[in-house]
């Protein structure tokens, strides 16, 4: 059986399609309305995920990894992610100064 995780190349880029058809191998799923089905999500994310107009979100990712088996890691460098971390800015926990004159 080949390593359907293996990827020799580093000039990859971002594509969500050799995640999802890595998930329907792995699961021996038929096809996309299979796949959305086993990640109980409507069949139209999976459209939209493969058209690129939507991104693979956390809750996404997560399912994906309970029921495949693979870790966050491994799906995220199949679908080309290889940040190591993810950054939050510092705004972003920043509360609003509302300026009250009385």
């Amino acid at each position: 059986m080949t390593n359907l995780l293996t990827v020799d190349d580093e000039d990859i880029k971002y594509d969500p399609n050799h995640l999802l058809d890595t998930l329907i191998k792995r699961l021996t799923l038929k096809n996309d309305a299979a796949l959305s089905r086993a990640l109980e999500v409507a069949p139209p994310v999976i459209s939209k995920i493969r058209h690129k107009r939507l991104p693979v979100g956390a809750s996404l990712l997560i399912r994906m990894h309970e029921i495949s088996d693979l870790s966050i890691k491994d799906l995220r460098d199949l679908m080309g992610d290889r940040r190591a971390k993810f950054r939050i800015s510092d705004k972003q926990f920043k509360p609003k100064t509302n300026d009250i004159k009385v």
